[in-house]
């Protein structure tokens, strides 16, 4: 891969400079994943920053016997650096929602990148920032019907992680179960919500291209209250 395409696959190195990118593509690790393996574990010690250059992960958090996906994360986004940061083991677990292609950066080397490089240190500041301000916004839809919260999911992982076609923005077909986790709903209101979207023609839903089809990013962005 050359830097360019790195700069712009990954939001985090668009600020960083040429002998940075150089340097991390140089050490980058490429791992492959089949859908349903776990990348990391709960409980484990953080040694690497992972970064998704094809397909779809969830993360999640074992609550007792339950286990709660958190988020959803596609191409262009990273994981694991919490647990570099602060050194201390995993909270959360990972795995692959889909076919997935990864580059991890151990910690090591990530850490000493961040004081070489201020504006790679910048922006990774920014985009943490910017997921607190996601989890908050989360949070202050709690109180709010459950079309509009999986609204706002749908739209949030389209314009994250969408791939514009003929037929509509594509995502994942995310499995009802961490769909609904992630919007905080249940499962047979996700189930339903997705049906009426369908029938209304907002959405079309492939289930054997394993896609969703965002046909009517301006209605859903309405219903989520976002225009």
């Amino acid at each position: 891969m050359q830097t360019i395409a790195f700069s712009e696959l990954f939001p985090l190195f668009s600020s960083a400079s040429p002998e940075t990118l150089e340097w991390l593509l140089s050490i980058a690790v490429e791992h492959e994943y089949p859908s349903g393996r776990a990348v990391l574990m709960e409980d484990a010690w953080g040694n690497a920053v992972y970064f998704v250059e094809s397909g779809w992960v969830k993360v999640r958090r074992h609550a007792g016997e339950e286990v709660v996906t958190l988020a959803i994360l596609g191409h262009g986004d990273f994981f694991g650096e919490m647990a570099i940061l602060d050194e201390s083991p995993r909270s959360t677990d990972v795995v692959a929602l889909s076919p997935v292609k990864l580059l991890s950066i151990s910690a090591q080397r990530f850490i000493q990148t961040l004081f070489k490089d201020s504006q790679l240190h910048h922006r990774m500041l920014q985009l943490m920032v910017r997921r607190l301000r996601q989890t908050n916004f989360r949070f202050q839809l709690r109180h709010q019907p459950p079309a509009i919260k999986l609204a706002n999911t749908l739209v949030s992982l389209g314009e994250n992680y969408g791939r514009p076609t003929a037929q509509g923005t594509e995502i994942f077909n995310i499995p009802l179960k961490d769909l609904a986790d992630v919007t905080d709903i249940t499962m047979d209101e996700a189930s339903k919500i997705m049906e009426k979207l369908d029938s209304k023609g907002w959405i079309k839903i492939d289930v054997t291209g394993q896609v969703v089809y965002l046909v009517n990013m301006r209605q859903l962005a309405h219903l989520a209250g976002k225009i």
